[in-house]
């Protein structure tokens, strides 16, 4: 039968991840690549993404024409109909069509949708979020992004621009995002944000396991593991802030929406989560209405590296 393979891609700055699906939505072949130093501009993510679907194909032994369709998750606001990024607040990417070279290249549907949208889709359709009617999801990664679904449907906003949760503003005076305002969640509670803080206290001659770490302004989520494990006060308190934060958007969510459950997913929350769910739980409850706070649940993400490529293949069966 032609056409029954799906390809399902996590895109980031720094790699891209990549599985195909058989008719029985079971994953066969999987690949991730680095993009190349530097690799943000948007010919060498074109240069990878064809050369990590290429290579599946060719390891898998399945010919273009089996491709049902390709579909992906990707950082930025995105316009899904036209396969676009408008901006991306980590990646210089603007205006980027993505899509075209894509379907060019495979002759086959492309989908496209904001990295954590697309992951509380996976989570909601195949992970912790099964079976649940309101989800809200927070992804601690490089940068923080959320995701929503209202009464069984992915909330995206008017053009697919909405539910940017990283964003909201808890602080106008607080740290500069990569986006462009001060005091957003992200700037707080993301890698990017703990590190930030990390190199600030390093300037004030205070010792970390992490200030070695950090290269291209982020740790990796395994050495804050290590730090954590060592009892390292400067990471701890950077958890702790990042938790703190987490916390009160949480509890803001949870006030505005009244999710059945909110799901915490991303690297960080994989290396650590436990920990993070253990802080944010403690402090939560400050920030919402303890009558709506009753009804909902926190859960760690089920799907951990996958929660993208499982949404992307959502995306795919909403389809058809």
């Amino acid at each position: 039968m032609a056409g029954k393979y799906n390809i399902c891609l996590d895109i980031g700055g720094t790699k891209i991840l990549g599985a195909i699906f058989d008719e029985k939505g079971e994953i066969i072949y999987r690949l991730k690549k680095k993009t190349k130093e530097g690799g943000d501009s948007t010919e060498n993510v074109e240069e990878v993404i064809i050369s990590v679907v290429s290579e599946m194909l060719k390891e898998a032994d399945i010919k273009k024409k089996d491709i049902h369709a390709i579909a992906a998750g990707a950082p930025g606001v995105i316009d899904q109909d036209a396969g676009v990024i408008l901006f991306s607040p980590n990646l210089p990417w603007r205006d980027y069509d993505i899509a075209s070279p894509i379907r060019d290249q495979f002759g086959a549907p492309f989908y496209i949708g904001n990295d954590v949208n697309v992951g509380v889709l996976g989570e909601y359709k195949h992970g912790a979020a099964q079976g649940y009617h309101n989800v809200a999801g927070f992804f601690v990664g490089t940068g923080m992004g959320g995701g929503l679904i209202l009464e069984d449907k992915l909330y995206t906003g008017h053009k697919f621009k909405g539910a940017e949760l990283g964003h909201m503003v808890l602080n106008s005076e607080g740290p500069l995002c990569g986006c462009g305002q001060r005091g957003c969640l992200e700037a707080f509670s993301a890698k990017k944000g703990m590190s930030a803080y990390i190199l600030q206290q390093a300037s004030r001659g205070r010792e970390s396991m992490l200030t070695s770490n950090i290269e291209n302004g982020v740790f990796k989520s395994k050495a804050l593991k290590k730090a954590l494990a060592a009892g390292d006060p400067v990471a701890t308190e950077a958890v702790d802030r990042s938790c703190h934060y987490l916390a009160i958007a949480t509890g803001n969510i949870i006030n505005i929406f009244s999710p059945d459950i909110v799901i915490f997913g991303g690297g960080v929350i994989e290396a650590v989560g436990d920990l993070f769910l253990e802080k944010i739980l403690k402090e939560v409850d400050r920030y919402c209405m303890p009558s709506i706070r009753n009804t909902v649940e926190l859960k760690k993400a089920a799907l951990g590296d996958d929660s993208i490529l499982y949404g992307a293949l959502s995306m795919i069966e909403e389809k058809g």
